[in-house]
C-alpha cells in the first residue's frame, strides 16, 4: 500500500486519535550560545492587529545577538508539537490576541507547561485563548479594557528581588496602553512584580479603570512551568526601550529556569 493511502487508512481507522502535523512556517530563526535559553516566539493575532507585533518579534530575534538566546519565531500553530517544544525552554506569546492555537497545539502545549516549560506573555497575551481555561489560568487575568489614548504613567517595582526586575528603577515613567482586567491578578495567587501608579497617569485613567492597587506585571508557577506576564508593550517604541528590553530578557531567563 502506498504511504499516503496507508496514512489515510490509519486516519480513518483511528479517527481523531491520529493527527498529522505539517512542518510549521518559521518567520525567523537564529542560534545563540549553549548556556542561554532556547526561545520560541509566537505572534499570531486573530482578534486585533498590533503595529508592535512584528517589532516585538524582531526585537526578540535580535536577542540572539545581544543576549545569546537561541530564538525561533513563528505565527503558525503547527510550531506547537511535542517534538518542537522538546527543544524549547520558553515560549513567548508576543502580543498575541484571540484564539491562536488549534487543538493539536493545545494538546502539545499544556503537558509541556505542566512538565516545566516556561512562558512569557507580552501585552495582549491576556486577550488570548479566552475560551481555554488552562491558558486563562496560566496567564492569571483576562484583559477587560484600556484608556482611549496612550497614557504616561509611573510603574512601581513591587518586588525589587524579582529576577525580572533586575536593574529597574523603583519608579519608572513610561508611555503605554494600560490594561484593566476582568480579575484582580493579586487575588489569583500570582506574584506581583510591577504595578501601575494610577494617580500618576496623564491624562487621568477613566473612572471605570481605576482599581486602586493595579498590578501590571507578575509571575506564577503553580501549573508546573514558570510564567511571566506584563501588560506593557503595546507601542512599537517599547521594543527599542532599553529598560523594557531588559525586563523581557530577564523574564525570559527566569522563565527558562536559568
Amino acid at each position: 500500500m502506498r504511504p499516503l493511502v496507508l496514512l489515510l487508512a490509519l486516519a480513518a481507522a483511528c479517527g481523531d486519535d491520529l493527527v498529522v502535523r505539517r512542518d510549521p512556517v518559521i518567520d525567523a530563526a537564529c542560534r545563540g550560545t549553549a548556556d542561554q535559553p532556547r526561545v520560541l516566539v509566537f505572534s499570531r493575532e486573530t482578534l486585533w492587529t498590533h503595529p508592535s507585533t512584528p517589532v516585538a518579534r524582531a526585537a526578540l530575534v535580535d536577542m540572539c545577538a545581544t543576549r545569546g538566546f537561541t530564538v525561533t519565531a513563528s505565527s503558525d500553530p503547527a510550531a506547537f508539537t511535542s517534538g518542537v517544544l522538546a527543544d524549547v525552554d520558553v515560549v513567548v506569546f508576543a502580543v498575541t490576541s484571540g484564539n491562536v492555537l488549534d487543538e493539536p497545539a493545545r494538546d502539545a502545549f499544556e503537558p509541556w507547561v505542566r512538565a516545566g516549560g516556561g512562558v512569557v506573555g507580552l501585552h495582549s497575551a491576556s486577550a488570548t485563548e479566552y475560551d481555554w481555561p488552562f491558558f486563562v489560568e496560566l496567564i492569571g487575568a483576562r484583559f477587560r479594557t484600556h484608556p482611549p489614548v496612550l497614557t504616561v504613567a509611573d510603574v512601581t517595582v513591587e518586588d525589587p528581588a524579582a529576577p525580572s526586575a533586575t536593574g529597574l528603577p523603583a519608579r519608572w515613567s513610561r508611555t503605554d496602553e494600560w490594561y484593566a482586567f476582568h480579575e484582580r491578578p493579586e487575588d489569583q495567587g500570582v506574584h506581583v512584580v510591577l504595578a501601575l501608579d494610577e494617580a500618576s497617569a496623564q491624562p487621568p485613567l477613566p473612572d471605570d479603570q481605576r482599581v486602586g492597587y493595579h498590578p501590571i506585571a507578575w509571575t506564577d508557577d503553580h501549573l508546573g512551568g514558570r510564567m511571566f506576564y506584563t501588560a506593557m508593550g503595546h507601542t512599537p517604541e517599547s521594543y527599542a526601550e532599553p529598560a523594557f528590553l531588559d525586563l523581557v530578557a530577564h523574564a525570559l531567563t527566569w522563565a527558562a529556569g536559568n
